[in-house]
């Protein structure tokens, strides 16, 4: 794949989830019947909408920051979790395939964004052998 293929896949993904966390994040923290009844559904406490508005919003504005690639590494894993339970959630529950599969569609996205990411979204890798030397050598080597 070329770099420009790569950056415009990079920024479509990152784009839709970063707005699908953030539009979900804002919902969530509007405190709507419908999102509270959703909550109630699916066995959660109402407060859990906050904190869970809360987490979107700033797993959004994570994805979009330049720099801070750890904490971009730290909002993919959440939007994983956050979406494999959603997906879980819904079946365990009984609701109808389509929302069972539209969290798995957005780990999917999830997915290519973090695939996509450019080095400078990565946290950089140390060589392996600087590591070896910074730790040493096991206490039973000799």
């Amino acid at each position: 794949m070329n770099d420009r293929a790569r950056t415009i896949g990079y920024w479509v993904s990152t784009g839709l989830l970063a707005f699908a966390f953030a539009a979900g994040g804002v919902g969530d923290l509007s405190g709507a019947p419908q999102v509270l009844e959703g909550m109630t559904h699916l066995g959660y406490p109402a407060y859990f909408a906050t904190i869970l508005g809360v987490w979107k919003v700033l797993g959004a504005v994570a994805l979009l920051a330049p720099r801070f690639p750890r904490l971009k590494e730290w909002a993919y894993a959440g939007i994983f979790f956050d979406l494999t339970g959603a997906a879980y959630s819904h079946a365990v529950s009984g609701d109808p395939a389509g929302k069972v599969i539209t969290p798995l569609v957005l780990v999917a996205v999830a997915a290519a964004s973090w695939a996509l990411r450019p080095e400078s979204r990565k946290l950089a890798s140390e060589p392996k052998r600087e590591a070896e030397a910074r730790i040493g050598k096991p206490a039973l080597a000799t």
